[in-house]
């Protein structure tokens, strides 16, 4: 997934574009409105636009880029006012996260961006194509996620099998919900120690095989989370509930 960074400051550029990197996103940085208002060689699959720039408002560059294009628009910026939101939002951008952030949640939010724009999910960096069928995730009129027979609640933290509540702790039930966010998708250990821990964790990472195998117990089939030998891990949902759903 291409991205399009228009920021000034190359402390936050710098990091920021390194961070996406590691979870395979390709950046290109420019600096000015003008370089972000310019034609790119390759169209980006969304934009991350800083409003504080050195020669014109990020508002006129939102403002210009949506008048030619429907590319996702994120605004990251130190400007918190509710006025600036609603003038962002109202100019077309897609969302708005205030300085300063962490790369997990600007993540979360290309993520929920490029979904509900229907833009292909971007596959992370040391992903492979999972080689088993998966049904597709549905939403239950609550927003929860449905796998089979398993329903997750981002909202309420919830997880019920079978119409039963798994008790989690709150690292795995984090854990269960990074990797239901692409079913089927293998993530690397250090994917998951980032995303689910933090990227600057420096505990043995037997921590994460400790986690997989409570959830696998706690799930009462250990197919619900697999192996990928020498990769990571992958959530699938075994063979014998892939026809169901709930």
């Amino acid at each position: 997934m291409r991205l399009l960074l228009i920021e000034d400051d190359d402390r936050i550029a710098g990091p920021l574009t390194e961070g996406l990197g590691r979870y395979g996103f390709t950046v290109d940085h420019v600096r000015t409105g003008a370089a972000g208002l310019a034609e790119p060689a390759a169209a980006p699959d969304l934009v991350l636009l800083d409003l504080g720039l050195p020669d014109m408002d990020g508002l006129d560059v939102c403002r210009g880029l949506r008048a030619r294009s429907a590319v996702p628009i994120i605004m990251i910026t130190a400007r918190g006012e509710e006025a600036d939101r609603i003038v962002g939002l109202e100019l077309g951008a897609d969302d708005y996260l205030a300085k300063p952030f962490g790369v997990r949640e600007l993540i979360a939010r290309i993520r929920a961006v490029t979904r509900r724009a229907g833009a292909p999910a971007y596959a992370p960096a040391g992903t492979v194509e999972a080689d088993v069928e998966v049904p597709p995730a549905r939403q239950t009129a609550s927003g929860g996620q449905v796998l089979g027979p398993l329903a997750i609640s981002r909202r309420t933290r919830e997880v019920h099998l079978d119409g039963r509540e798994v008790a989690l702790t709150p690292r795995e039930f984090d854990l269960l919900a990074f990797l239901a966010d692409d079913p089927g998708t293998v993530f690397s250990r250090q994917q998951i120690m980032d995303s689910v821990w933090d990227p600057h964790f420096f505990g043995p990472t037997k921590t994460l095989d400790a986690h997989v195998a409570a959830l696998r117990r706690k799930l009462g089939d250990p197919g619900w989370i697999t192996t990928a030998r020498g990769v990571g891990f992958r959530l699938t949902v075994p063979g014998d509930h892939v026809e169901g759903t709930v």
